[in-house]
């Protein structure tokens, strides 16, 4: 079986240097990080929380994820300065091309209702952040187990300087675009 890692650089990468007409090879758009984030706005009032969201990240991502620390008290939300409110678990590597993967073949597909993605989710740097209301869709959680139901977003990092390269590679990743 060909992975995700292989097919990129055997037939996407060719593919995507003829199509957007880069003559160096070392140009041609590729995804160098993927970032997964959680915020903990729940955990603020229960401790537990923090541990069950860290649980999530730890097995969807399969390393032990960061906590975000609050720089600034904000009295409005009765966050203090050094308390945690997020997690978030950046992939590089290996684990990136493996998470790329299990999310375009697996998680996507079992999304209820899923339509596509809009290609407004890629910002002006060829990068793509896409939310997920609730983290079920992922093949290593399993819904009996679950206690609360939390969101988490997903940030690819790639290193297309445009908004039409980025939507190119991701095409040709094989992202599921609605438009």
């Amino acid at each position: 079986m060909i992975t995700l890692k292989e097919r990129y650089t055997k037939e996407i990468l060719p593919e995507l240097r003829t199509e957007l007409k880069i003559a160096n090879p070392m140009g041609v758009p590729k995804i160098t990080a993927i970032t997964i984030g959680v915020g903990l706005s729940q955990g603020l009032k229960d401790p537990k929380f923090i541990e069950t969201a860290e649980d999530v990240l730890t097995r969807i991502a399969g390393q032990k994820p960061v906590k975000t620390k609050a720089k600034q008290s904000i009295s409005n939300f009765k966050i203090r300065k050094g308390m945690t409110v997020g997690m978030r678990v950046t992939l590089r590597g290996i684990r990136m091309w493996h998470f790329l993967d299990k999310l375009l073949n697996v998680t996507f597909p079992r999304i209820r209702d899923f339509r596509g993605i809009s290609s407004a989710l890629v910002d002006d740097s060829g990068n793509i952040t896409i939310g997920f209301r609730e983290f079920l869709s992922f093949p290593e959680i399993s819904p009996d187990e679950v206690e609360r139901i939390h969101g988490l977003q997903v940030t690819i990092t790639s290193t297309a300087k445009t908004k039409t390269n980025g939507i190119a590679l991701y095409k040709a990743l094989g992202f599921p675009f609605k438009d």
